[in-house]
């Protein structure tokens, strides 16, 4: 049984729909790209898996129980983490209460939260940052502390928008090896991603929106030779 299914998700706004029947599974352990061009309806998958939006059509299951439909913080107890395209912190908040917010989900009290903030914040390698406020660190360093933070709800599936977006090579090179190192630790990453040499020589599948549609599924060697991605990012010159 896959860790996450999604069977013929839509979800419109108005007359707008975002996405169209989409299906797709995700095995454990492994790491899967979501791509696609600007508008393809990549972060409306997201927030459907995640609670921000119930499907207006079909069924999400995470090991196989339904969660589509359930709020943002049950998703998030179910086992679902995620990082959001804009790195989004408490900039009032040292790096670790950062952290420690979403430890007190499953923690029972603030030196245990502190001690899991701590131990997430070393696995990003900012333990250094810890006591510092959120505000002052770099914009890479919020990506990564960004993850530290869903990591510490324990999830069993991460979500991870655009980890490496607006990195420069050696930033997105580091950014890579902090997914391989969640990987390693048995955690699922679902990945959308715009930088393809970040995520596609990582990703055991890749998952291809276009319109709101998928268009393809496969290895990422499969992916990149598929006419209608091809099609999808260049046009049909």
């Amino acid at each position: 049984m896959s860790l996450l299914e999604l069977h013929g998700v839509s979800k419109s706004f108005g007359g707008l729909m975002a996405n169209q029947e989409v299906s797709f599974s995700v095995e454990a352990g492994q790491i899967v790209g979501l791509i696609g061009p600007n508008g393809a309806g990549k972060t409306t998958a997201f927030n459907c898996v995640a609670g921000y939006y119930a499907p207006s059509a079909g069924r999400i299951d995470l090991n196989g129980k339904t969660i589509s439909g359930l709020s943002p913080e049950a998703c998030a107890r179910a086992g679902v983490g995620r990082t959001f395209q804009v790195a989004r912190t408490f900039t009032s908040m040292t790096a670790c209460e950062n952290v420690m917010a979403a430890a007190l989900l499953h923690e029972r009290g603030v030196a245990a939260a502190r001690a899991t903030a701590l131990k997430w914040l070393a696995f990003v390698g900012l333990e250094r940052f810890a006591d510092k406020p959120s505000s002052s660190i770099t914009i890479s360093e919020q990506r990564r502390l960004a993850v530290a933070r869903a990591l510490a709800i324990a999830p069993k599936l991460l979500l991870m928008d655009e980890v490496m977006a607006g990195l420069n090579p050696s930033e997105v090179r580091e950014m890579v090896e902090v997914v391989k190192r969640i990987r390693d630790k048995g955690i699922t990453c679902l990945i959308v991603e715009h930088v393809l040499e970040g995520i596609m020589p990582i990703a055991d599948r890749i998952v291809v929106l276009d319109r709101g549609a998928k268009i393809a599924h496969g290895t990422p060697a499969e992916v990149s030779r598929d006419p209608a991605v091809i099609a999808a990012y260049l046009g049909d010159a």
